[in-house]
């Protein structure tokens, strides 16, 4: 922080201020990574080259600068510079007293920057001007880094909660939101409460302290208890993915070994089949040599071969014999490969096939799971949702019955008051006795208006519920819609992976055949070799007696190549027959996985079935609270009809009463 510090001082000199004793002190004290300068009075020109220093600060992460006493230009300036920093993740201005123009500069700031996930604004006075607040509020719409805000005590009205609503359907990262003591009210938190269905990200709401009736609070604490579920669920899959991903990669690399480990296998022998041909090149030269040298010897022994000739030709005929099960021996041995060859490449083949296949029946298996899972979720929303709307029905139905019994014994009783006030008017004066009368029938006037606006209400009420119904019903509609695409998509990549994972198991086995076929071509060379390396040897003994033992000695190398390549191809066979091995043992690990996705299909099966019952019973249960609110229905409407009747017979008797009393016969009126 001693750059930092060095060069704040410079800027502030630059622009002929002095800089501030406090932040300097405060900036010597602080750690690496964090600027905090909380209850530090900053003036403008601090700001400004604050503001220039976060332009180019690569090693702040956390800025603090709460009650800071900001004016409105320097919060201006501050928040110029943080909007292209891109190392700052979290920032504090809480207590700074911020307005129009700092709300306009925070909407600005959530435009461009991309870094900031934490922004704490609580104790200012973003939410007194609209237009300002909704400019704030169009940056957090598009804003995509952010997951954490603070806007506690801001004078946020229920406009401002709408804009934010607007904010949020089009935000797809905030995950938290503080909006307590605030002035949201009943307006505003139905417009956060209608957002919350298109916003998948936010898991945390706090709206206490702002006038919000109680059930748009059960509402949104509903609402946000789903999206934690979610955000657990989806990072429960993340984990899992993580998971099977380290897996495959695990078997790429356990698999690649091996590829590795057989080609080096190859590359060896490649090695010891060039040293050997080698080694007969260099015989073969010797020999030639050899015979250069004998060459004039051959002229002198001429006589000498005549003599051997008998012999010559019986070694001849034991030569020839010996040449010809040389040769059955190797083409025995040819035969033998070759018929191994095939025998691997079928086992090679069954074993893919085999393996391609427990993928697809994996696979499938997963995409059924996941279908069911879908499913079950949504008849469990489905259920919830339809058994908080028949409570809310039962519980306004009780409360509206309730009131009404209460203002019909209410009415009786006022009028029974008011028919014993009347008597007594009417024995004392007749004037008095004609205000009471005047003001009986103007209170039932009254109450009669409103007892009709209260009917109308709750039909008002009615159709509301009624509409709410249908909208959660078209929103449940959008979302297993919208689930049926996210399984499209995950069926399409899952294909892709495999037809992907198919042609990389082609290209090893293309690779391992091409691989094979040139150790096939090298040991048919040094067949070749061998055969001609044998026909000269051949000849040589028709010519020389001394070179009979070289012969005798090729025939030894030769006889211990064999036993060399007899040996590599029983220990060929020995790691074939242990890849063997190890593929029956992991067909048998992959039986059990489909064992166990058997048992999962026949638990989601029973699971699936129960639900299906359970739905049953849920649906003949709301006919039969369908049924019962009709009939509530009927009795409410009953009652008023009985309520209005009553309200006439009484309005009748009065008038009666009123119109033959007999002081009004004694005494007419004027």
């Amino acid at each position: 922080m001693e750059e930092f510090r060095l060069a704040y001082s410079r800027l502030c000199k630059e622009s002929g201020a002095e800089p501030q004793e406090a932040v300097l002190q405060q900036l010597h004290q602080l750690p690496t990574g964090r600027l905090d300068l909380a209850t530090r009075s900053l003036t403008v020109d601090t700001c400004r080259a604050l503001g220039k220093l976060l332009l180019k600060e690569a090693l702040l992460t956390e800025l603090v600068l709460s009650d800071c006493m900001l004016s409105e230009e320097g919060a201006t300036l501050l928040l110029q510079g943080l909007c292209t920093n891109t190392v700052v993740r979290s920032v504090d201005l809480k207590g700074n007293n911020l307005r129009a123009a700092g709300a306009e500069a925070l909407g600005k700031l959530l435009r461009q920057n991309k870094s900031i996930q934490s922004l704490t604004l609580e104790w200012n006075n973003l939410g007194t001007w609209e237009d300002a607040f909704a400019t704030f509020c169009l940056g957090l719409a598009a804003n995509s880094a952010l997951q954490s805000l603070d806007l506690r005590n801001n004078q946020i009205s229920h406009k401002g909660a709408e804009e934010l609503a607007l904010a949020l359907k089009g935000n797809t990262t905030l995950q938290q939101l503080d909006l307590r003591w605030n002035n949201i009210g009943l307006l505003g938190g139905r417009a956060l409460v209608n957002c919350l269905p298109s916003n998948r990200t936010l898991w945390r709401l706090d709206l206490a302290g702002n006038n919000v009736p109680g059930d748009v609070l059960r509402a949104v604490e509903q609402a946000m208890d789903h999206s934690q579920e979610r955000h657990t669920t989806l990072r429960e899959n993340q984990a899992r993915t993580h998971v099977l991903s380290k897996e495959v990669q695990h078997l790429r690399e356990e698999k690649s070994k091996q590829f590795l480990d057989l080609m080096e296998t190859i590359d060896k022998q490649r090695e010891e089949m060039a040293k050997s041909s080698r080694a007969s090149a260099v015989r073969l030269g010797q020999l030639q040599e050899a015979l250069n040298e004998r060459h004039s010897i051959i002229n002198a022994l001429k006589a000498k071969l005549q003599m051997t000739e008998a012999a010559l030709a019986l070694s001849e005929q034991k030569v020839q014999d010996l040449g010809e099960l040389l040769a059955a021996a190797e083409q025995e041995k040819l035969n033998l490969s070759q018929r191994q060859a095939k025998e691997r490449k079928l086992e090679q083949q069954e074993a893919a096939e085999r393996e391609a296949k427990l993928l697809r029946d994996v696979s499938a298996v997963n995409e059924k799971n996941l279908l069911l899972r879908n499913q079950v979720d949504e008849l469990e929303r489905k259920m919830k949702s339809q058994q908080e709307q028949l409570f809310q029905a039962r519980q306004e139905l009780t409360n509206t019955s309730a009131e009404l019994k209460m203002r019909a014994v209410q009415a009786e009783e006022h009028l029974d008051l008011e028919k014993r006030r009347s008597r007594q008017t009417l024995e004392d004066l007749e004037n008095l006795r004609c205000k009471e009368v005047e003001h009986m029938t103007r209170h039932l006037e009254e109450s009669e208006r409103a007892m009709q606006e209260r009917v109308q209400r709750l039909e008002a009420v009615r159709l509301s519920l009624e509409e709410e119904l249908s909208r959660v019903k078209a929103t449940a509609l959008s979302e297993r819609g919208q689930a049926e695409e996210e399984l499209i998509k995950a069926k399409s990549q899952a294909r892709l992976e495999e037809q992907q994972r198919l042609a990389h198991l082609e290209d090893k086995l293309r690779l391992l055949a091409q691989a094979r076929d040139a150790a096939q071509s090298a040991c048919l060379q040094q067949k070749q070799a061998v055969v001609e390396a044998q026909a000269k040897a051949g000849q040589l003994s028709l010519q020389v007696e001394g070179l009979r033992r070289r012969l005798g000695d090729l025939q030894q190398d030769l006889s211990n190549k064999d036993q060399e390549k007899v040996a590599e191809v029983s220990r060929v066979r020995v790691e074939l027959q242990e890849q063997n091995g190890r593929l029956q043992a992991e067909l048998a690990a992959q039986e059990a996985m489909r064992e166990k996705v058997a048992a999962v299909e026949r638990q989601m099966k029973a699971m699936a079935s129960d639900h299906r019952e359970a739905l049953l019973d849920r649906e003949s249960e709301n006919a039969s609270l369908r049924e019962k609110l009709r009939l509530k229905e009927a009795e409410i409407t009953r009652i008023r009809d009985e309520e209005a009747q009553r309200a006439s017979f009484l309005q009748n008797a009065v008038l009666a009463y009123v119109q033959g009393s007999p002081v009004r016969a004694l005494n007419p009126p004027k």
